[in-house]
């Protein structure tokens, strides 16, 4: 089996590294903030000093951070993954980040003769935790093959999108439709609130029908019930994405004018104090005063 090495022990890196243990494989550990590491050290894991010591003894390195200048950090550093890159090892970013930053990465990555697959996921914490997500995977086919085992113990599907960058276009456009959903959910909640509607009905009522959807079923019940934790979803997550979605639309001349919208009021949330709340707390934009649309 190849030893796996994994780099950021967030809401999703955790129960990513705790599937990757169970299945047998062995796990070379680092994230910033050490702390993270304990349960899976506790467990058996290893941990190392620093990125680049994660790649001197793994065979594929996962990537699991907050955003696109965490990843170039991670590897691009003094002691990042790059400086202890050896050949044909495969670098697997599952971060959601800028597909033309990703270009440059994997081109420099694979000109040390390495291999560089962007594959973010969808599916949240409670798919990473049953190994439910769905990946959506740029770069070489034949690489991505390579790693669809190890991915299976994650995933319940791997799609290759086409070369490197591609998988994350593709995440983008997932989290336009999600982020925009949700931030549509939390105004659906507290309009049938204010009509007098028990809103903790919608999501049983709707179940089935062609406005219901997984985020629709996670959040409708968490904001009729104001249930903000534990986080699943950070505002500040989704907002990053819709202002990659924004800036995609832009550079590639494709109006957006939904996920301009989407983010204008999911950054009016945020800037209440609520960026690091779960996604379900945006109901309070809503029921709680009148948002400038």
């Amino acid at each position: 089996m190849p030893r796996i090495g994994f780099i950021g022990i967030g809401l999703m890196g955790l129960p990513l590294c705790q599937r990757l243990m169970a299945a047998g494989f062995t796990l070379t550990t680092w994230n910033r903030s050490a702390e993270k590491c304990v349960p899976l050290i506790s467990a058996g894991a290893q941990t190392a000093a620093s990125p680049a010591d994660v790649a001197r003894i793994s065979d594929i390195v996962f990537l699991c951070v907050s955003d696109t200048s965490a990843v170039e950090q991670v590897i691009f550093s003094d002691h990042g993954v790059y400086a202890g890159l050896q050949t044909d090892q495969i670098v697997i970013d599952l971060s959601s980040i800028d597909p033309a930053a990703t270009r440059d990465f994997a081109q420099r990555v694979n000109a040390r003769g390495a291999h560089w697959v962007d594959a973010p996921v969808s599916g949240g914490v409670v798919g990473a935790e049953a190994g439910t997500l769905v990946v959506m995977a740029g770069g070489n086919a034949s690489i991505i093959d390579q790693v669809r085992p190890v991915l299976a113990h994650l995933s319940q599907r791997v799609t290759h999108m086409g070369p490197n960058g591609a998988g994350q276009v593709t995440k983008i456009c997932n989290q336009l439709i999600v982020a925009a959903n949700a931030v549509l959910i939390a105004e659906a909640v507290a309009l049938a609130e204010k009509a007098g509607v028990d809103a903790s009905q919608l999501a049983p009522a709707l179940a089935g029908g062609f406005a219901d959807s997984k985020p629709f079923q996670l959040l409708a019940p968490r904001m009729s019930h104001r249930t903000f934790t534990p986080v699943q979803w950070r505002v500040q997550t989704l907002l990053k994405d819709l202002d990659m979605a924004n800036a995609l639309a832009t550079s590639s001349n494709s109006p957006a004018p939904l996920a301009a919208t989407a983010a204008r009021l999911m950054r009016q949330h945020g800037d209440q104090g609520h960026m690091s709340d779960d996604l379900s707390s945006l109901i309070t934009l809503f029921a709680g005063t009148k948002p400038s649309c």
